[in-house]
């Protein structure tokens, strides 16, 4: 009926995959692995609502009344503070806006840069967030292959050369959904490849606070090396996901141009969870907070791939994550991912097939397994379930 009215972006921009799956997986009875939620027991619950009360006590109807678009000065200059400790990044709260949630940032970008039909390289496998809000502004997507170390240099050579891409969008850090991560040799490796190119790096890094091992951290691609790096983070990962709240940092023009986009979107993000989260991040330790969420991670991350090593058929390969929320499991060629998935649903076990994170889906014989939000106990079912379906398949 309504066919008519609506625009090409939107006829062609697909239904968010996982947000449909989800659907599927609300019985009680299915154990998912299908979301990319952080486990609630990992919410600093009790400390958010001193923060809530200390806030409504200091600020009054500041936190319930409309706000500046660039975000709350004090949760800006946190931002800055903390990059400038890690990174000894050199930025000051004018190269920073904050967003509802990452998602968000990536809707802005896209409204800002792309114009119909540009060229935006992406990894292979990339994700599916990103394509489906770049989808929405007619990027012409083109994909670099990933390796175990991070990008594929001679892939790499070749998409810059053959497609001279407008924007490239990366995940260094246990990428989702293949939870690899790039050594500091590939990043080298890509950054002597693009810094001449005409093109802007954004970076995601939802999750790079999550490193499982005490290993040094490794610096992004061309830090403080180019003003072409867009830096992309969130608060949902290690504080909450409820309060929708992300950031983007990147050069002061583009921080303009954007703040320009999200004025005409929502005016600014939420100002409640902005004082709540700056009330929070001044007054409790975040690294003592993060290292309690690593070290639930970490062992439901060992909990999977001890499962998946001890049931799972030898001929089906899979990553092994050390940081982040997700694990990337490869059927041998030719096996049908959808004809798994069905059997798994019937098991009552849920995964995300591969399909989504492709820019052209064929033959896809990939699935992304979350960790982060079942107990080791019952992610061991789960993952015996799945073993049972993946011995039929």
């Amino acid at each position: 009926m309504f066919e008519n009215y609506f625009s090409e972006r939107i006829k062609n921009t697909p239904s968010s995959f996982i947000r449909e799956i989800l659907k599927v997986t609300q019985k009680p009875e299915i154990i998912s692995f299908a979301g990319g939620l952080p486990n609630p027991i990992s919410f600093p619950q009790e400390e958010l609502k001193i923060s809530m009360n200390r806030i409504a006590e200091m600020y009054g109807a500041k936190i319930y009344q409309y706000s500046t678009t660039l975000g709350l000065d004090t949760l800006r200059q946190y931002i800055v503070d903390r990059y400038k400790k890690l990174w000894n990044m050199d930025i000051s709260i004018e190269n920073i806006i904050i967003t509802t949630g990452s998602q968000q940032a990536l809707d802005l970008i896209g409204k800002v840069f792309i114009n119909e039909g540009d060229n935006v390289m992406v990894e292979k496998p990339s994700y599916l967030g990103l394509l489906q809000s770049f989808c929405v502004y007619q990027a012409n997507f083109v994909t670099t292959k990933l390796n175990d170390d991070g990008l594929d240099i001679e892939d790499l050579k070749n998409t810059l050369k053959t497609y001279k891409p407008k924007l490239a969008y990366l995940i260094p850090n246990f990428q989702n959904p293949t939870g690899l991560t790039y050594t500091a040799e590939n990043r080298k490796a890509v950054f002597d490849l693009i810094k001449d190119e005409d093109m802007l790096l954004i970076q995601d890094d939802p999750y790079g606070e999550l490193r499982f091992e005490d290993t040094p951290r490794i610096p992004y691609i061309g830090l403080n090396q180019t003003e072409k790096n867009l830096y992309l983070g969130s608060f949902s990962k290690i504080v909450t996901p409820g309060m929708r709240l992300g950031y983007i940092i990147a050069n002061k023009e583009i921080i303009r141009m954007i703040e320009t986009a999200k004025q005409a979107a929502d005016l600014h993000s939420n100002i409640f969870g902005q004082y709540l989260i700056s009330d929070y991040l001044y007054n409790n330790d975040l690294d003592k907070h993060i290292e309690k969420i690593k070290k639930l991670y970490k062992s439901q991350a060992q909990a999977m791939v001890g499962a998946m090593e001890e049931y799972f058929p030898k001929n089906v390969k899979f990553t092994r994550p050390k940081g982040g929320m997700f694990t990337w499991v490869t059927l041998e060629e030719g096996k049908d991912v959808m004809k798994l998935f069905d059997k798994a649903i019937a098991k009552n076990v849920a995964f995300v097939p591969g399909h989504p994170f492709y820019v052209n889906p064929k033959n896809v014989n990939t699935l992304r397994l979350n960790y982060t939000n079942a107990n080791s106990e019952t992610i061991r079912e789960g993952i015996k379930r799945l073993s049972e379906a993946l011995t039929e398949v």
